[in-house]
C-alpha cells in the first residue's frame, strides 16, 4: 500500500502539469476568426459545396432572372450596353501578322489575301445568314455576359449553306441547348457537359430545338452529342472547376431589382403628388347651418371646381381648405440612387458616370475611372481573344487552305499563320488634345512606334500609312524637325491651372 501511495504522488504532478498542458492546447484549438462566429445577429452564410453543386441549385433560374432584367429593366440594360460597347465596340481589329524568311519579315502579300477573304468571310460568317461579323460580336458578347455562357459549333460541311467562299461558318447555340438536368456521374456527364478523368470537356449534349421555342414538343426532348473539338464554350465563371458559367449580374439581381420597384413607387407618388387634390376641413361647433351640415355633422351637396387664379369665398364659420401633399419627388431620391448604382458598378465592373450619365468631375477624376474601367475592359477581352476569336481565325485559315483559296509559300512561318494580331476598341478620349501629346511624346522619346500608337486608335498602320502617301497634303513632322523635349515647369503650371479650372 505503502509503495502504491508512493507511486500516485510520484506521477501526480507530472499528470497534472500534462493534463494543463492539454486543456492549453483544446483552447488553442478552439480559436477561430471572429468573422465566422455564428450569433443570433449573424448567421452562417456559405457552405462546402463545389462550384457545380452551387450552380446545380440555381440551375437556369438567374439565367432567366437577368434575361428579364435586360428585357425590362433600364438600368441593367444601361450595363450591358456598357460593357459590350467598351468590350467589342463595333468589332475587334484583326490584322494578319504572318512572316518569312529568316530575318522574320512580313510577309506582305500573304498577309492581303488573308484580309481580302477574312473580310469575305466575316460579312456573313453565321449560319442562318442573318447576322453580319459585327452583329455576331455584339451578340455573343451579351449573350455571354448575362446568361454567363453561349456556345459556338463550328460548322465545317461539304453541302453547307455557307455565305462565302470559304467553307466554314457559325452557329450560336443559347445556354438552353445544354439541359442542366442532364447529369450521369457514371459516364462523367455533369450538367450536360461530358468530362474525362482530368475533367477536360469531351463532348456536349445538345437538345436538338430550343426547350423554349414556339416549335418544341415531346419528340425534340431527344439530346445529340457533339464532340468537344467542334464546340466553343464561353462561360463565365468565378470558381475552379465550374462547368456552366454565372451571370455577371449574380452578385447585383436583387439590388437592381429592388432599385427599380423603388424608382417605380417614387414615380407612383410623384404621380399622386402631380394630382392635386383639396378637402374641407371643418368644425362642427362652430358652424350654424343646418341646412348645409345634417344631424350626423356631414357636410353634403356641396361641389367646388378649381382653375388657374381661382378667389375662393365659399367657405362656412369654422371651415378651412386642406390639400394633400406627398412630399413627392422625395429630394434625396438622386443621392440614394447614384449610391446604388455605384455599387452596382463596382459588382459588375462597369463605370458610374457610364451607366448613371453623370459626367460631373474634374479631368483626373474622370480619367482615373477610365483608366480602371478599360482595365476590366481589357481582361473581358482577353478571353474573348483567347476562347472566340482565336478558335475563328484558325479554323478560318484551314478552311481557306483546303478549298485552294489560299496557298502558303515555302518560308513561312506557318507559327505567325494563325497568329494575327486582334485589338480591342480604342480607349475613348477625355481630352483628345492631352491625349495626342501623351502620344507624340512617347513616339519622340522612343517610348512607342507610330504603328503602336496607329493600332491604339483602332486603325490599321499599313492603310494609314498608304492614305499618308496618296495625300498631297502630307503635314507630317519629320523626326529632324521634331526635337524630343520634356515638358516644361511652364507647361506644367498650365496643365495644374487647366485642371483646378
Amino acid at each position: 500500500m505503502d509503495a502504491l501511495t508512493k507511486l500516485i504522488a510520484s506521477i501526480a504532478p507530472s499528470w497534472a502539469a500534462s493534463r494543463v498542458a492539454g486543456q492549453a492546447r483544446l483552447a488553442e484549438a478552439q480559436r477561430y476568426y471572429e468573422a465566422v462566429k455564428i450569433t443570433a445577429q449573424r448567421p452562417r452564410r456559405g457552405g462546402p459545396q463545389a462550384a457545380d453543386a452551387v450552380m446545380d441549385a440555381s440551375k437556369g433560374n438567374m439565367r432567366e432572372f437577368a434575361r428579364h432584367l435586360d428585357e425590362n429593366h433600364d438600368l441593367a440594360i444601361g450595363c450591358l450596353n456598357d460593357l459590350v460597347t467598351n468590350v467589342v465596340g463595333v468589332g475587334a481589329g484583326i490584322e494578319p501578322m504572318v512572316l518569312r524568311g529568316p530575318n522574320r519579315e512580313p510577309a506582305e502579300e500573304l498577309n492581303r489575301q488573308l484580309d481580302d477573304l477574312w473580310a469575305e468571310f466575316w460579312a456573313n460568317p453565321e449560319m442562318t445568314g442573318e447576322l453580319s461579323g459585327s452583329d455576331v460580336e455584339r451578340l455573343v458578347c451579351r449573350t455571354w455576359l448575362r446568361d454567363g455562357e453561349l456556345f459556338v459549333q463550328h460548322v465545317i460541311a461539304a453541302r453547307a449553306p455557307y455565305a462565302s467562299r470559304v467553307p466554314y461558318g457559325l452557329e450560336l447555340l443559347e445556354s438552353d441547348f445544354l439541359p442542366y438536368d442532364l447529369t450521369r456521374p457514371a459516364d462523367r456527364v455533369v450538367h450536360g457537359v461530358q468530362k474525362d478523368g482530368w475533367g477536360r470537356p469531351i463532348g456536349y449534349w445538345f437538345n436538338k430545338v430550343h426547350p423554349g421555342a414556339m416549335t418544341f414538343s415531346a419528340q425534340a426532348t431527344e439530346v445529340l452529342w457533339k464532340p468537344a473539338e467542334a464546340i466553343s464554350h464561353l462561360k463565365f465563371v468565378r470558381r475552379l472547376h465550374q462547368t456552366r458559367g454565372v451571370s455577371i449580374f449574380h452578385g447585383v439581381l436583387t439590388r437592381l431589382d429592388d432599385l427599380k420597384d423603388y424608382e417605380e413607387s417614387e414615380r407612383i407618388a410623384a404621380r399622386v403628388a402631380a394630382a392635386m387634390t383639396a378637402f374641407i376641413k371643418r368644425d362642427i361647433g362652430l358652424s350654424s347651418d343646418a341646412a348645409v351640415a345634417g344631424d350626423d355633422g356631414l357636410v353634403t351637396g356641396r361641389s367646388f371646381s378649381m382653375e388657374p387664379g381661382l378667389v375662393f369665398d365659399g367657405l362656412l364659420p369654422g371651415e378651412d381648405v386642406g390639400t394633400i401633399d406627398s412630399k413627392r419627388p422625395n429630394l434625396n431620391l438622386e443621392a440614394f440612387r447614384n449610391g446604388q448604382l455605384r455599387a452596382v458598378a463596382a459588382g459588375t465592373g462597369t463605370r458610374f458616370s457610364a451607366i448613371a450619365r453623370d459626367y460631373n468631375g474634374t479631368y483626373s477624376a474622370q480619367r482615373q475611372e477610365l483608366v480602371e474601367g478599360v482595365a476590366h475592359y481589357r481582361m473581358l477581352f482577353a478571353y474573348l481573344r483567347n476562347k472566340f476569336y482565336l478558335p475563328i481565325w484558325r479554323r478560318f485559315v484551314d478552311a481557306s487552305r483546303l478549298a485552294g483559296l489560299l496557298r502558303v509559300p515555302a518560308g513561312v512561318d506557318m507559327q505567325s499563320l494563325y497568329r494575327p494580331e486582334i485589338r480591342p476598341p480604342n480607349m475613348p478620349w477625355i481630352d483628345p488634345a492631352r491625349e495626342l501629346k501623351a502620344f507624340e511624346m512617347a513616339v519622340q522619346n522612343g517610348f512607342k512606334s507610330r504603328h503602336q500608337v496607329i493600332r491604339d486608335m483602332g486603325s490599321d498602320p499599313a492603310t494609314v500609312d498608304k492614305q499618308l502617301e496618296a495625300d498631297p497634303l502630307d503635314i507630317r513632322p519629320s523626326p529632324e524637325t521634331t526635337p524630343a523635349v520634356a515638358p516644361t515647369a511652364a507647361a506644367t503650371q498650365s496643365d495644374v491651372q487647366d485642371e483646378a479650372a
